[in-house]
């Protein structure tokens, strides 16, 4: 598994797709935060909080993260090569796990460099280090969680066409679905508000960025990561059957 880790990180970082996805994610995150006007702009809001990165974050992401999955395993079966994978003396599992930890690395890459927010927050504080670091925290926790379960999505919408284009446009929408599907039905669902939202990425991200770390809201993500994984083995050994 090891070897598959390696061999995506060198291909992302072979071509201009793992520079490209960590300058658009620093570049945009960083305009909304301290050059656009808005409610997203730190110095405009007079906190010394985190909250507007972890907002936007998520959604960034929605895209970014399936840009970065989408040539997985469509760009495998479009040139032929997945039945030479699948036939490396390594389980199925194994190659589903390296090519999931070696988008889910170039992303965490990508969100390291922002932990030079939390730094210039803490210097801008009254007093200084006013800024709430278990919220903080907690918040990266979470973001963590989300990078996987968005990246295990990636990977499956991936095995479903060799089309890398199609592969991106199904993988955005159930991205999008499970962070804010859930949250917009239970509006429109009286007395199960709730419940339904409990369902969505959005409310168990956000509960983690309250500080506590619910062991409710880590089951969720690693059972929607393992879900969407397990449907990537599957329809895997599908093809090799």
């Amino acid at each position: 598994m090891k070897s598959i880790v390696l061999r995506e990180i060198k291909s992302f970082f072979g071509s201009p797709i793992g520079y490209l996805v960590i300058a658009i994610f620093l570049l945009l995150n960083g305009l909304f935060l301290w050059v656009f006007q808005g409610e997203y702009n730190i110095l405009n809001s007079g906190f010394a909080d985190m909250t507007p990165f972890f907002t936007i974050a998520p959604w960034i992401l929605i895209f970014l993260i399936p840009a970065v999955t989408m040539r997985s395993f469509s760009d495998e079966k479009k040139q032929g090569t997945i039945e030479l994978l699948l036939t490396k003396p390594l389980s199925i599992w194994q190659i589903v796990n390296g090519k999931f930890l070696g988008a889910v690395l170039l992303i965490v890459i990508a969100i390291i460099p922002t932990l030079v927010y939390v730094y210039i927050l803490y210097g801008l504080g009254l007093p200084e280090g006013n800024i709430d670091l278990g919220s903080t925290l907690g918040s990266y926790f979470g973001l963590l969680f989300l990078i996987a379960a968005y990246s295990a999505i990636g990977i499956f919408t991936s095995t479903i066409t060799e089309n890398q284009i199609v592969a991106f446009i199904i993988a955005v929408f159930l991205c999008f679905f499970f962070y804010f599907g859930f949250d917009g039905i239970s509006t429109l669902i009286a007395g199960f508000e709730d419940l339904i939202a409990s369902f969505g990425m959005k409310n168990h991200f956000q509960s983690m960025g309250r500080g506590v770390i619910d062991t409710r809201d880590v089951i969720y993500f690693l059972s929607i990561t393992a879900l969407f994984l397990s449907f990537t083995v599957f329809k895997l050994k599908s093809l090799k059957s």
